[in-house]
């Protein structure tokens, strides 16, 4: 059993993240694939996946993110509702020697395979292959069903915040799946006996959709900021794709703004607040802001309060400068 201990400074420090985080959904999706898990909705997505995605991109994967035991922490960094940019520079910026030393902890649980002993030793070729195939998944397996996912961990997130509204912090630990409040410890079934002491750090409590149910998963290493991984409810109906074709901004477009900023605008096209900018362009919430900001100093979009959220649109310059891109 993991024991978590809370101090009344750790309890005022518990939050749940903005959004889904696309590199935690990349691994555990990674676990489902391979177990075929308890979830029957998961199903036509995983047969899909498996038939779509290519071997040679599945297989390194499955080997550096195996359905039991430790996986490299370097993969999920910590900070909550990555999207998939945000997250894989960060990734891609840990230390070799960080990146070797957790792999080689992978070897007290497994035998390591030749291409991760590869990626042990920090190989450059071995670490391309690793981001390569991380992209090739993302883009086959997790971008098609985005907007579906997140729509299920927003549902998952207001559920929560109004239990902390109505009845505090430790109704919403007591209701996460596979965990037992006895205050101030919070206990988890599915672990080997350990304790962890956040000591004034609080707690991240990142919703997922792959998270296998009644199993949170957290970092090997908390960290300065320690983060519980758990599952959402999944509805029957499982993921959608989206039908969807978001517009796609011109060569012209990327070099003047930068390929964030440009997808930040084509996506503002139809009007958005920033929580719903940052799903779209599968980046944080923070970045989505900053992005919005830059974009409404150009004039290229304008902002809005709407009650207490706010409502990005695109202004007639944006739709020019999108509109002449498409056409040049």
């Amino acid at each position: 059993m993991l024991r978590i201990h809370f101090t009344y400074e750790d309890l005022a420090r518990v939050r749940i993240a903005d959004g889904p985080d696309a590199l935690w959904e990349v691994q555990l999706s990674l676990h489902a694939l391979q177990t075929h898990g308890r979830s029957v909705e998961l199903t036509p997505w995983r047969r899909h996946t498996l038939h779509t995605l290519p071997r040679e991109v599945v297989r390194p994967l499955a080997e550096i993110a195996p359905p039991r035991g430790i996986s490299p922490d370097f993969l999920t960094p910590s900070g909550g509702a990555h999207g998939f940019g945000d997250g894989m520079e960060i990734s891609l910026r840990t230390p070799r020697a960080t990146i070797s030393a957790q792999v080689a902890a992978m070897a007290d649980q497994r035998r390591l395979t030749p291409w991760l002993e590869a990626v042990r030793r920090a190989e450059t070729s071995a670490l391309r292959t690793l981001g390569r195939a991380v992209a090739i998944y993302h883009e086959g397996a997790i971008a098609p069903v985005w907007r579906s996912l997140s729509d299920v961990v927003a549902a998952d997130r207001r559920m929560r915040a109004q239990q902390m509204s109505a009845r505090g912090v430790g109704a919403v630990l007591a209701g996460l799946p596979g965990c037992r409040w006895r205050a101030p410890v919070l206990e988890i079934e599915n672990y080997k006996d350990a304790e962890v002491r956040l000591e004034g750090r609080g707690l991240l409590l990142q919703p997922s959709y792959f998270c296998e149910p009644d199993t949170p998963i957290k970092l090997c290493d908390p960290g300065p900021e320690p983060m519980l991984v758990y599952p959402t409810a999944k509805p029957a109906t499982g993921l959608t794709a989206s039908a969807e074709s978001a517009s796609v901004p011109g060569r012209s477009v990327t070099a003047l703004l930068g390929r964030t900023r440009a997808a930040a605008l084509a996506a503002i096209g139809t009007g958005c607040s920033t929580g719903e900018l940052a799903r779209r362009c599968e980046i944080s919430v923070g970045s989505a802001s900053q992005q919005a900001s830059i974009l409404r100093e150009g004039g290229l979009i304008t902002t809005r309060r709407v009650g207490t959220s706010v409502c990005h649109e695109i202004t007639s310059l944006g739709v020019q400068l999108l509109s002449g891109a498409a056409a040049s």
